[in-house]
């Protein structure tokens, strides 16, 4: 009777597949064996198999470390040998991660950000008039580039005043008949200019190289001419000599 065909869906999980099915049944040879001597001889040897098989992570810090946890992993942890580095606890495989904090501020006018509003309160800190000033015509050009930037339309340097003086509750104000910085949203346009002179240039170059064909093409057909005159001259001179 034949032997069953051998499927990976009989055979025993791979624990960690990038070192493949041979350095895994190298590993369980080596759980069998029954001296630790021969168990530490042959774990340095499948140690520097698997560093060949993964150099990538010759670039870790403290590669060896982890080849030697990988490989009491492959052995799902029963391998006993002389390991130069603590071996690795199975729980710590299974510990999850801290759950991320995502911030839950509230912000009023989202086209402006929260940096905004951070400024906003800064400013309000600030004693000294002229540069408290400063600060506050500063807030509000950023205002005015963030509202065009993301609304992509025209907005009036009275809207964004009014609006830093309701982020700031009326602490933060300028004068009615300020100018702020002008911004306008421009839509990419693609360099036509360039394009057309790409395409000028590889005409001119197609050009020359057809031109240089012909004068090749003329200079090689009157070669051949002269050469054939030159050959029944020959043959006349021949022939005329042989008569008399």
């Amino acid at each position: 009777m034949p032997a069953p065909f051998d499927y990976n869906s009989t055979r025993s999980k791979l624990l960690l597949s990038e070192y493949g099915r041979n350095v895994q049944n190298m590993v369980k040879y080596i759980v069998n064996l029954p001296t630790k001597e021969e168990r530490n001889r042959y774990a340095n040897v499948v140690i520097e198999l698997m560093g060949f098989l993964n150099p990538h992570l010759r670039d870790v810090a403290d590669f060896k470390h982890k080849l030697w946890d990988h490989l009491h992993i492959i052995s799902d942890y029963k391998i006993d040998v002389d390991s130069p580095y603590p071996v690795p606890e199975p729980e710590a495989l299974h510990i999850k991660p801290d759950p991320l904090t995502y911030p839950h501020q509230r912000i009023k006018y989202k086209h402006y950000g929260k940096t905004i509003e951070l400024m906003i309160n800064k400013a309000k800190s600030i004693e000294e008039p002229a540069r408290r000033q400063h600060m506050v015509q500063a807030i509000a050009n950023f205002m005015k580039m963030a509202y065009v930037q993301w609304n992509k339309d025209s907005v009036s340097d009275e809207s964004i005043l009014a609006d830093l003086r309701e982020l700031s509750n009326g602490e933060l104000q300028l004068e009615d008949n300020v100018n702020l910085n002008r911004v306008e949203y421009r839509t990419p346009v693609q360099n036509t200019r360039g394009n057309n002179q790409q395409r000028t240039n590889n005409q001119n170059r197609n050009n020359n190289n057809n031109q240089n064909r012909n004068n090749n093409n003329n200079n090689q057909n009157r070669n051949n001419q002269q050469q054939r005159n030159n050959n029944n001259n020959n043959r006349s001179n021949n022939g005329g000599a042989r008569k008399y």
